[in-house]
């Protein structure tokens, strides 16, 4: 490694992660860009998966590369997406809604490219997210994007508090307009490239197609009922719902409905109406903290309870376990909220900002 500060640039092929090398080294940090192959399941060599990581990406990543000067690799973590494909399914085998970005973020992204930074000696590692790492108090804090419409810190509450400051986030402080503009000037040539929607390892964004062929027994028939229990039809299997969905039920009750819970012991998708989504009180588990040291008693939040919800304040109690660990919450929220859904994150911000900390919902109630 040189005198300056080494960095290791998490590049997709994407705009994003092209402009985010690009403001480092133009900052004058020795960048490697890396290309982490996930394109692939380890069970199915020979089937590629579309998404941020195909062959046609890791092209664009290496031809930025080459335009920005700067040193590029590939890692293979194909293994290791594995493991989140099948918490993905064991997710919807447990009728909950799983959220495989936050899962790959903290285990690949900020888990084994932070293992191989330190590896080689590498200072930081960054990424395209659209986030920020302030400084409060002498320690480093997760905390919004400045644009709103493109905030990633929720994917984010579940990376390691201690690896904070290994972590550069230079996009955070710009709008998606701006790193367009950035690309344009930089000559980039992904500067007008579409934005990816999908998740890496579903084909043609058809998870369902996907959970079938992981977990053939999950297809299999039972009730739709509403909240008392009459049977209001049947349907093919209950991962193909979520907590929310009003499209697709296959079902006309003459009023809108939607699916209010997901019994999979029973098999059975509850249908009801819009005020049978609304909740007040949740419970998350397996809570991870960013702040030091982790709160021991009520405290007041913004809590977002999905990536697409802009939170809502509310009162939040730790619970400590047999050992004293602070790993569960309760969160009591001001105004009933709509469609709280087991597996998803209830992520707690300080005034709307700093990233206290998040867990994974296990249940509603009112």
């Amino acid at each position: 490694m040189s005198g300056k500060k080494s960095v290791l640039v998490a590049m997709s092929g994407g705009v994003d992660s092209s402009v985010t090398a690009g403001l480092l080294k133009r900052a004058g940090y020795d960048c490697t860009g890396v290309f982490m192959c996930l394109g692939q399941s380890a069970k199915d060599p020979n089937k590629p998966h579309p998404g941020c990581c195909s062959p046609e990406d890791a092209r664009d990543a290496r031809d930025v590369a080459a335009c920005l000067g700067i040193k590029f690799s590939v890692l293979n973590f194909q293994h290791d997406l594995e493991a989140i494909i099948d918490y993905f399914v064991d997710e919807y085998r447990n009728a909950r809604t799983p959220n495989p970005c936050i899962m790959c973020n903290s285990r690949l992204k900020f888990g084994k490219l932070m293992q191989y930074a330190s590896a080689i000696g590498a200072d930081f590692i960054a990424t395209g997210h659209y986030a920020q790492i302030r400084s409060d108090d002498g320690y480093k804090r997760l905390a919004r994007s400045i644009d709103d419409k493109k905030d990633q810190s929720y994917v984010l509450f579940n990376l390691d508090r201690t690896t904070l400051d290994k972590i550069l986030l230079p996009i955070g402080g710009y709008t998606k307009p701006q790193v367009r503009k950035i690309a344009g000037q930089m000559n980039l040539p992904v500067r007008d490239k579409a934005e990816s929607q999908e998740i890496c390892f579903v084909a043609d964004d058809d998870y369902a197609l996907l959970v079938a062929e992981r977990a053939p027994e999950l297809c299999r028939p039972g009730k739709v009922v509403d909240a008392k229990g009459k049977t209001l039809g049947e349907h093919n299997g209950i991962f193909h719902y979520t907590i929310g969905q009003r499209r697709g039920l296959g079902i006309a009750l003459g009023e809108p409905a939607y699916v209010v819970a997901l019994d999979a012991a029973a098999n059975t998708v509850v249908l009801g109406k819009i005020e049978e989504l609304m909740h007040k009180r949740l419970l998350a588990a397996a809570v991870n903290w960013l702040v030091e040291p982790p709160p021991s008693k009520p405290f007041r939040a913004i809590v977002q309870i999905r990536y697409n919800h802009r939170g809502a304040p509310a009162t939040v109690t730790p619970l400590a376990d047999e050992n004293g660990k602070i790993d569960r919450v309760v969160v009591d929220f001001d105004n009933a909220v709509k469609a709280i859904t087991p597996g998803q994150a209830a992520v707690f911000y300080d005034n709307d900002q700093a990233v206290i900390g998040g867990g994974w919902i296990e249940k509603s109630d009112n």
